[in-house]
């Protein structure tokens, strides 16, 4: 989540319509979101995908801050069924239709952490003993290394804890851009056998 350009427009407000006098600067497409991490944010989201035997950025495009991301998940990975064995998320992909439809329509393995207290029904349960296998726990804690700092990488380069610019259109294409001039350091560095972390002179340079 990264923080709009401008004040905040309070959810009731928003949902209302009203801007408050003296408010200016408003990014009025922007919209709310919460994480354990962050608390609430006012601003817009970016999806990240990153390969994990190789740290290189997959995607990294603009997306709603309020939208589901495990539905976004499930629309950009499955045009590559052909390259993808299996992929990871955190929690807000624990969805046993989610499971179910990748592994049975495009052969594709979904570990995900399953929350407490919801194994109830008898394909929830199948779901948990097939996915968090000992062996599966090893490759999602990988996200820790690849993925979330990965994400990390492109806000830390361009200083994007604030969106640089107002309105839906504006963010997407600038996060694209973004993306694309990572994956290029990055491709640059993997085929000189160096780092794919250090990439700020390629990017930049400097």
């Amino acid at each position: 989540m990264n923080i709009a350009r401008g004040p905040v427009w309070h959810q009731q407000q928003k949902k209302q319509g009203i801007i408050p006098n003296g408010l200016h600067n408003l990014d009025q497409e922007a919209t709310w979101s919460y994480s354990p991490a962050d608390g609430w944010i006012y601003g817009h989201g970016t999806f990240c995908l990153t390969s994990h035997e190789i740290p290189v950025l997959g995607l990294f495009v603009w997306m709603p801050n309020s939208a589901h991301e495990a539905r976004r998940l499930a629309a950009e990975i499955v045009r590559y069924p052909s390259l993808i064995e299996t992929v990871c998320m955190d929690s807000k992909a624990d969805d046993q239709k989610l499971y179910f439809g990748l592994k049975d329509d495009h052969h594709i393995r979904l570990i995900t952490r399953p929350r407490r207290g919801k194994n109830k029904s008898a394909s929830r349960k199948k779901m948990i003993r097939e996915m968090w296998t000992p062996a599966n726990r090893i490759i999602f804690r990988q996200r820790s290394t690849t993925v979330e700092p990965m994400q990390g990488l492109v806000k830390q380069l361009f200083d994007l804890e604030r969106c640089w610019m107002h309105g839906n259109a504006n963010n997407r294409w600038l996060f694209a851009a973004m993306g694309v001039t990572v994956q290029m350091a990055q491709r640059r560095a993997w085929l000189d056998n160096q780092s794919t972390w250090n990439i700020r002179h390629s990017v930049f340079g400097i």
